[in-house]
């Protein structure tokens, strides 16, 4: 079993849409891609002179080295570092930070020279909300938020629902009980999205099927994100009652969820990158798939937009049609019901299904 990773786009209708945004050529074959293989690669000495030379990525308290969600939201402007020749620096949050302590790790990045800076996480809304009124001349981008409304920000943001259907499907065609589950980290507008394209999803694939769903903690508490033990607690319980496939939008609790799938020999599915390949060699095996969410598409066309000049302030998301979500193969546990979930993907892109995006 090899690791691969699938964008479930749809034939010539996804290959007109990558071809509008990018201006690439493509193929009618359609097939797996991994998330960074729609973006082209440019020539640096193409570039204008006066292309972006200094980036800077600022995570919230987990940081980079998780290979989850922060290291592909650096593996794009890493990406654009290289083909710019350009600095590209790292800063992160502390524990126990405060928004003037991230608008001062902002104002320090922007004063310091650097064009394009992005913050990793909603928390970096107020901080920046304030800070590039400060700065007019240099552009930010945050990641997972879309409420902060400058002239010179860009809200980086993912149709997580759509991804959150097709393992929801997954889930649908591979439950022997019926019965499935979803963890959710935090009850939280953003990981309801999750929710509601899973429930979705579940219920397209298999009618029949029910949902249980618990969340691990409530606003203003959000260990619900990094509590594994919980997580565990948590999906033992599911599992006890019924449930054979647990979907964890849940950061790094998920682990825990993961690690009660080996223990009970149940299913377990990953969110944000594909934790397959992330897992323990007694976990990975129950690690059905994983909810892809392709932050290094979304920053690496961020950091391109400013050093182009084509940078364009608002919201910008990232869904099936253009590589922003997708789902996980390895371990080649779906591989019999992959061209189900890409047809479902097509008709997603096409309209013909229209995801929700609240419980």
């Amino acid at each position: 079993m090899h690791a691969r990773r699938r964008l479930p786009l749809a034939g010539l209708v996804v290959g007109a849409l990558v071809a509008a945004c990018a201006g690439v050529a493509t193929s009618a074959s359609p097939g797996p891609a991994s998330p960074t293989s729609i973006i082209p690669t440019k020539n640096p000495l193409a570039l204008p002179t006066w292309a972006v030379t200094k980036i800077a990525v600022a995570y919230d308290i987990s940081g980079r080295g998780d290979g989850g969600f922060n290291d592909l939201a650096y593996n794009g402007a890493k990406r654009a570092a290289e083909e710019l020749r350009a600095e590209i620096k790292e800063v992160t949050a502390r524990l126990d930070d405060t928004d003037d302590d991230r608008a001062e790790r902002l104002r320090l990045l922007a004063g310091a020279g650097y064009e394009a800076i992005i913050g990793v996480g909603f928390t970096y809304a107020g901080a920046m909300q304030a800070v590039a009124a400060e700065y007019p001349d240099v552009r930010f981008a945050i990641v997972d938020d879309g409420t902060v409304s400058a002239p010179n920000v860009e809200g980086i943001l993912f149709a997580e629902h759509e991804g959150s259907f097709l393992v929801g499907a997954a889930a649908g065609l591979t439950t022997m009980t019926g019965v499935v589950g979803f963890i959710g980290a935090v009850q939280i507008p953003l990981i309801q999205k999750f929710e509601a394209g899973y429930t979705a999803g579940v219920k397209h694939a298999n009618v029949g099927a029910t949902v249980q769903v618990t969340y691990l903690s409530q606003p203003p508490d959000y260990s619900g994100f990094g509590d594994p033990p919980h997580g565990r607690e948590a999906a033992l319980g599911m599992y006890d009652n019924g449930v054979d496939v647990i979907f964890a939008a849940a950061g790094g609790s998920g682990a825990g969820v993961h690690e009660a799938a080996a223990q009970t020999g149940h299913w377990s599915i990953g969110v944000d990158a594909d934790e397959y390949l992330l897992a323990p060699e007694t976990v990975k095996g129950h690690i059905l798939t994983s909810m892809l969410k392709n932050a290094n598409v979304g920053t690496y066309q961020f950091v391109m937009s400013v050093a182009r000049g084509s940078f364009a302030a608002g919201n910008q998301m990232f869904g099936l049609a253009n590589g922003g979500v997708g789902y996980a193969i390895s371990g080649g546990f779906i591989d019999d019901i992959a061209t189900k979930l890409d047809a479902y993907a097509a008709d997603i892109v096409a309209g013909r299904i229209v995801v929700p995006e609240a419980p």
